[in-house]
């Protein structure tokens, strides 16, 4: 009989071993081991990311990440857990040994109170649905923003971000986020372990390859507007990806915006943003930016070039009475930034 365990010391040193080849990232093994213990280490990760692993005696049959969210659904207070990094050890493939780890899973989730699971599918939907999980289709966006001909920056005050700009990033996520049926309640702690995961990626992985900046648009003594963003150079492109996955399409640079945000509902101080950071290399090559952006949302110095479904499949698993009623969620039920994606 195989036994749900939490994954530490030298059995989540085999998982972290055998999964490197999978989900590396660019990271040597030494690096992608120090990735995850940095984001255990965090205010967030210590109290909402653990790892389980399915073992018959010393025999690992399959494991997952676990990821513990307060969430608003329908304007009520949720309990999400979310499933990441599945996988099977190929000596027990094709046994159902992961579909058992995620029943396992989240039966005691639904015994702690979980209303809702929620996953991110690399391998398309039918295995994850054959398991009671529906897709949400979003799509990812490729943005242009609009020059002036003097190709000049907007009269906006852009500033890398600090530390005293959570309090102010947090409330702009709030305000966005109410009018959506679905969104993750993203506090201090869970805005700053969501960047911090990008930066952390970023600094272990080779020199060069990425950068996460983290700029804010100042007005008064506060900040007004914000936006994360991921830059990916070519020395990161194989094959016509880069190291997430992302198509490049054989531009030298890449811009994944993260995540964002603006007290003006129409999100022009984020594109005044994106304008200034333009206008800093007239002479360079326009990035390609990528994005998830909420329905709604499309600044006006913005144009979205190209759109497509996401590499990510987001799928959720009702888990209580209330949450299965409110049963199907649509994209645009739904706000997620790239930066929660786990």
């Amino acid at each position: 009989m195989a036994d749900l365990v939490l994954a530490e010391g030298p059995l989540l040193s085999a998982i972290l071993e055998q999964t490197y080849s999978i989900w590396c990232e660019g990271l040597t093994p030494m690096a992608y081991d120090r990735f995850y213990s940095a984001q255990l280490a965090t205010p967030w990760g210590r109290g909402h990311l653990r790892r389980f692993a399915l073992v018959d005696a010393a025999d690992l049959l399959a494991s997952a990440k676990e990821y513990s969210f307060a969430a608003v659904l329908d304007g009520q207070s949720v309990r999400v857990v979310g499933l990441g990094a599945v996988f099977t050890n190929p000596a027990h493939r094709g046994r159902g040994v992961a579909r058992d780890l995620i029943e396992r899973m989240l039966a005691r989730a639904t015994e702690g109170g979980a209303d809702l699971a929620l996953l991110f599918s690399e391998i398309g939907a039918d295995y994850y649905a054959r398991l009671g999980f529906e897709a949400i289709h979003a799509k990812e966006l490729t943005l242009r923003v609009k020059e002036s001909d003097r190709r000049g920056a907007p009269a906006t005050l852009v500033r890398a971000a600090t530390e005293d700009d959570l309090a102010d990033i947090v409330a702009m996520g709030e305000t966005r986020a109410a009018p959506f049926r679905f969104h993750l309640v993203r506090d201090r702690d869970l805005v700053h372990y969501a960047t911090s995961k990008k930066r952390l990626l970023a600094g272990l992985g080779p020199a060069g390859m990425r950068e996460l900046q983290l700029f804010v648009a100042e007005e008064g003594a506060s900040a007004a507007a914000y936006a994360a963003i991921t830059t990916l150079r070519s020395a990161g492109v194989s094959n016509g990806r880069d190291c997430v996955g992302n198509h490049l399409r054989g531009v030298p640079t890449t811009w994944i915006l993260e995540e964002c945000g603006d007290r003006d509902p129409s999100g022009a101080r984020v594109g005044a943003i994106l304008q200034t950071l333009i206008a800093r290399d007239p002479a360079e090559p326009r990035p390609q930016i990528i994005a998830w952006l909420p329905a709604g949302f499309r600044p006006p110095q913005i144009a979205v070039a190209d759109e497509r479904p996401t590499s990510e499949m987001m799928m959720v698993r009702a888990l209580s009475a209330r949450a299965r009623a409110a049963m199907p969620l649509r994209a645009e039920d739904v706000l997620f930034w790239h930066t929660d994606v786990f």
